[in-house]
């Protein structure tokens, strides 16, 4: 396989296994992506990544912009040597986090004007810029700059920020040049299904255009503007239509999304990628994964249970703790809890889409899925 060459393992329904090749390796999917936002997955050292199967780390642009800065990660020989994680790695635009920034945010067509949240520099992006910004952090997909319409949001803003969105692809297409980093385009278009099929296939048009111009295509097909706020059940009225509308030669990406249902979900509707911090994040709060469900272990009825979080769970803090115990670091505020939960929980995550491959290989995804969802955890999350 050649770089950002995406080969087809097997199908099952519009379930899909690829392998997907990328300059730190390769990797499979279905996938989840643990998130390093400041290259770093927090409680986790890069050895006990690689322990845990994981194969690309997410980190994002905007906060590794603002510290330590791009200058400084491109010296170090970009961001795998700097954090020393040599897997695959993604950094998204930081435009997501950008939109949060609503009372300092400008808008215009050219770019955006924002506030630094670490020291009030004002700081100015365009597509451009960005596309520079992400080629010296150096991972190995890169994500086009885009706007993010919140939700709710009426109609007419989310058409103009899905033209602008198709508009700025056209632009990091052009001023993207690194060649050992794939480029993906990012899907908008908020819960309106004819907004969405038309962003994709503004998306293929431009491509078409810059390879007729003997140019690159995009490497990859990203799904934004979900999991804003709006309930999971109306995500999915239009989320399998617009998975299947994107190229079937390359990874779809739903992004932030990491509730195990919704990717069991999701995976059947033809997605092969997800990133989300629920599972470390809600790990720190002192909450737990499991096939029963969600796991509060704060919760008085642990004190005396010895047994493990999850007893079908083969992840190190399920060989070597108890529940009691990891309830005592809990209340104790012991940053331990939250390292043992974050190793569970991600570990969790990437089981579970390792268990959705193989059932897509075996051509088994369908049982896979009605077990997931006859399951007692498949409500609870």
């Amino acid at each position: 396989m050649t770089l950002f060459e995406a080969h087809l393992d097997g199908q099952c329904g519009h379930a899909r296994a690829l392998t997907y090749e990328t300059a730190h390796g390769s990797f499979q999917t279905p996938m989840f992506m643990p998130v390093g936002t400041r290259a770093t997955v927090k409680g986790v050292q890069t050895p006990q990544l690689k322990d845990l199967q994981s194969q690309v780390v997410l980190a994002n642009t905007y906060h590794l912009a603002m510290r330590p800065g791009a200058d400084l990660i491109d010296e170090a020989g970009g961001v795998q040597k700097f954090m020393n994680y040599d897997g695959p790695m993604l950094t998204d635009s930081g435009g997501f986090q950008v939109m949060s920034l609503a009372d300092t945010l400008k808008i215009d067509n050219d770019g955006l004007t924002f506030h630094s949240i670490y020291d009030g520099a004002k700081i100015r992006w365009t597509p451009e810029s960005n596309m520079e910004i992400q080629q010296k952090i150096g991972a190995d997909i890169c994500m086009q700059l885009d706007q993010c319409a919140p939700y709710p949001a009426e109609k007419e803003f989310v058409r103009k920020s899905t033209t602008l969105s198709a508009d700025w692809a056209r632009r990091c297409l052009d001023a993207h040049t690194r060649e050992d980093q794939a480029l993906f385009a990012i899907v908008q278009g908020g819960m309106h299904l004819d907004l969405r099929l038309w962003s994709v296939d503004a998306l293929k048009k431009i491509e078409e255009e810059h390879v007729a111009q003997g140019g690159r295509r995009f490497d990859g097909f990203g799904i934004g503007g979900y999991s804003v706020g709006e309930p999971h059940e109306l995500m999915f009225e239009t989320l399998g239509q617009v998975a299947q509308a994107c190229p079937e030669d390359r990874p779809r990406y739903l992004m932030g999304v990491g509730n195990p249902t919704t990717l069991v979900k999701a995976v059947r509707e033809g997605i092969d990628m997800f990133d989300c911090v629920l599972p470390t994040r809600t790990a720190r709060m002192g909450t737990a994964f499991s096939h029963e469900g969600r796991m509060n272990m704060r919760n008085a009825k642990y004190v005396h249970d010895f047994g493990p979080l999850d007893p079908q769970c083969t992840c190190s803090t399920c060989q070597n703790y108890s529940r009691s115990y990891i309830r005592h670091l809990v209340k104790q505020g012991e940053m331990l809890g939250g390292i043992l939960l974050s190793v569970h929980n991600l570990h969790f995550l990437l089981n579970l889409m390792r268990e959705a491959r193989q059932a897509v290989l075996a051509g088994e995804y369908e049982a896979f899925y009605e077990d997931w969802m006859n399951s007692p955890a498949a409500n609870d999350y």
